[in-house]
């Protein structure tokens, strides 16, 4: 699967684990930044791994900051991106069966990063359910 990667300077670090480890698992992986723990403006990053995604560029995408929720935002704010919150192996499992999120963010100040492979393991594998939730994620795509 082609995934586009992103993180802020708080999250550097674990999102150069994840690419190592998701190589290794397979993927191809696309680094939208940053490089470095400098400070940066995540949605400098984010913006473009979203817009990758809604392309049909990447498949999916993993953004990660300190707690994540501003990338989430970030995410969110490009059309056709379903960006979910993630902090459990359900929210991840979740997100996939009922949301389809094809994006996830993750909050590297509050997750380990044993957890962190874990969510990302589970929210690769996990189907959409389709059925009772297809026409939410419709109504979402409309909006």
């Amino acid at each position: 699967m082609r995934i586009a990667l992103a993180s802020d300077h708080a999250a550097f670090r674990y999102k150069a684990m994840l690419a190592e480890w998701l190589r290794g698992e397979g993927h191809e992986i696309v680094d939208f930044g940053t490089h470095s723990e400098a400070p940066v403006d995540y949605p400098d990053f984010i913006g473009p791994a979203a817009r990758a995604v809604a392309a049909g560029e990447c498949e999916r995408g993993i953004v990660l900051g300190g707690s994540g929720n501003g990338e989430a935002m970030a995410a969110n704010r490009v059309r056709g991106v379903r960006c979910a919150l993630c902090w459990s192996e359900e929210s991840a499992r979740l997100a996939r069966a009922h949301n389809d999120a094809n994006m996830i963010s993750l909050g590297a100040r509050l997750l380990s990063e044993d957890l962190v492979r874990a969510i990302v393991r589970i929210w690769l594998r996990e189907p959409f359910e389709g059925g009772r939730h297809a026409a939410r994620i419709r109504k979402l795509d409309a909006q």
